[in-house]
């Protein structure tokens, strides 16, 4: 049983409830490694300067979470001066559907990095486990032309952790969703 699942067991109070989550969260939070969230600013402002896209990917909650980042990055970011190149490979559903017919899920984003990854480009891959198998074959794509990976991952980081460049990782117990997904939320609001 992970931390949420103990917490949730543990009281029937939806107040006590809220009150647990919201403290495991503030730990998970002051745990963080500061430096691996200034690195990616680093990252996003360097590739920017140079006018490299970067590309944002995950599935299910994590997709959610690359169109926000998109959004805030592409839109939000606007009056700090040049603005960021982004995509969100996560946003067409016909191209996405089609490719998952087509050539199967795994394919779901190095078959759109085909078409539009040019040399140095930067990805980002979220996931709170680190083991999704198009996101694996997305890094190393990207990898073999040259371009800078990012991962953020949950967990213990899974496969993601060890294969990208940089990694911000949210130390949690398996299937702490909730808690990992807060946090690379979080990571978009500070960028």
């Amino acid at each position: 049983m992970n931390k949420i699942e103990s917490i949730y067991a543990s009281t029937e109070n939806p107040t006590d409830y809220v009150k647990g989550y919201l403290s495991h969260l503030s730990q998970i939070i002051a745990d963080l490694d500061h430096s691996s969230i200034a690195d990616f600013i680093g990252i996003l402002k360097e590739a920017r300067q140079s006018g490299k896209t970067v590309f944002f990917i995950g599935n299910g909650g994590s997709a959610a979470t690359a169109s926000h980042f998109m959004n805030d990055l592409s839109i939000g970011t606007r009056p700090a001066g040049k603005p960021f190149k982004i995509v969100s490979l996560t946003d067409n559903n016909a191209v996405m559907t089609a490719i998952a017919n087509d050539f199967g899920y795994d394919c779901l984003f190095t078959k759109q990095l085909e078409s539009q990854y040019s040399d140095g480009d930067v990805l980002v891959a979220i996931s709170a486990s680190g083991n999704s198998e198009n996101l694996h074959q997305a890094v190393d794509y990207v990898k073999k032309r040259g371009g800078i990976t990012v991962g953020l991952t949950g967990f213990d980081g899974g496969k993601l952790a060890k294969i990208v460049d940089h990694c911000l990782h949210v130390q949690t117990d398996k299937g702490e969703y909730g808690p990992v997904e807060d946090v690379h939320m979080i990571f978009d609001h500070v960028v």
